[in-house]
């Protein structure tokens, strides 16, 4: 595929601009009424399979976990996400925007991340009121 059709599908797949590759096995955690559900068809459309959910007891290879403000603990979330990944898998965090309910400031996300054991690689708009903050858990 040209780097033109790639642009092309990050435009029409917002989803496309997260990494996922074909074949892989992406965990779903936090699943509510305020998902971004094209974001989601989105990148089961990139890996070809449905997203799989919190029940699943295999290692996945990235997570998706939609975090709010008001869903507890962030560091634990994140602890919990990182036992559920392969080897140096990558857990995607998804917040609401500034000036949404749920809303978490980035320092917060950053001391959660380090506390967790994770680094923090970039941070992009996802979706219309999502916010998608990509962290790598180390080699073990």
């Amino acid at each position: 595929m040209s780097a033109t059709a790639d642009h092309a599908e990050e435009r029409t797949n917002p989803a496309g601009r997260l990494g996922f590759e074909p074949g892989q096995v992406v965990q779903e955690i936090g699943y509510d009424d305020d998902v971004d559900q094209d974001l989601r068809e989105g990148i089961e459309s990139i890996i070809g399979a449905e997203l799989v959910d919190e029940e699943y007891d295999d290692v996945a290879d990235a997570v998706v976990l939609w975090f709010r403000d008001e869903d507890g603990d962030l560091t634990d979330a994140l602890v919990d996400a990182i036992g559920l990944l392969e080897d140096g898998g990558t857990i995607w965090l998804l917040t609401p925007k500034t000036g949404r309910d749920g809303y978490i400031e980035p320092s917060d996300i950053n001391d959660a991340a380090q506390t967790a054991g994770l680094s923090q690689t970039k941070s992009i708009s996802v979706a219309k009121d999502w916010t998608g903050t990509r962290l790598t858990a180390p080699k073990r």
